[in-house]
């Protein structure tokens, strides 16, 4: 999904509202036309920034302004399997842009709370929840390995880094163990535990080449057993 980054710290030297409203516009992500996001593209500044220009201002790595296919893929799938969510209290960990927690309030959670150590997407995911006309709670607080008291727990694009994958699984499997619903949107990355999981839909979705090294990329939603 957008993507959390393990240990990011922001220097805050620009305020984030007002830098997102400035160097974004609204777009609709391609595999997931029905929600709206404050999202950077060629014809933005931020897109053509170096990592030392966004150090300058005091910016991670903005994985807040892109609709990554791992989000796309498992929004698309709780868009279109209501009864996953419906009624449900959810935790949306590495939330980036909040994607995958409108689309949970989209499709009838009774609550989401968006999680992300990056405190830019805090800023990201109150625009975007406002321009859907839903309510998504945030927090900052590194929430691995911790007891959960949802009962849904959704990642988009969570295993491109062997490291931050060695801790996520084992806390994904006890959740999966304590009876909860952990779901995974994986556009193949390197370090996805495939034989840990089963596949519940397989999407193409639509992407940008200069993030990805293709156009197209397919993505997996798959569920911890």
């Amino acid at each position: 999904m957008p993507r959390s980054i393990p240990k990011a710290r922001s220097l805050m030297k620009t305020e984030p509202r007002q830098f997102i409203l400035d160097n974004t516009a609204i777009m609709q992500p391609p595999h997931v036309p029905e929600i709206s996001l404050y999202m950077a593209d060629e014809a933005h500044d931020l897109w053509q920034k170096t990592e030392e220009e966004l150090q300058e201002i005091g910016l991670p790595p903005p994985f807040w302004a892109f609709a990554w296919a791992g989000g796309q893929g498992l929004a698309r799938y709780i868009l279109d399997h209501r009864e996953v969510v419906a009624g449900k209290h959810v935790l949306d960990f590495a939330s980036g842009s909040g994607l995958v927690a409108i689309a949970a309030m989209k499709a009838g959670a009774r609550s989401v709370l968006a999680a992300d150590i990056d405190p830019w997407t805090g800023s990201a995911i109150a625009l975007n929840a406002a321009l859907n006309d839903v309510r998504v709670v945030f927090t900052r607080e590194d929430v691995v390995g911790s007891k959960r008291s949802e009962s849904v727990i959704l990642a988009g694009d969570v295993f491109y880094d062997q490291s931050f994958a060695l801790a996520l699984v084992p806390w994904f499997e006890r959740l999966s163990a304590e009876g909860k619903t952990v779901l995974v949107g994986d556009p193949g990355r390197a370090y996805c535990p495939r034989d840990r999981m089963e596949v519940l839909a397989t999407y193409e979705v639509p992407v940008t080449r200069a993030l990805e090294d293709s156009e197209v990329k397919k993505t997996t939603v798959w569920r911890f057993v």
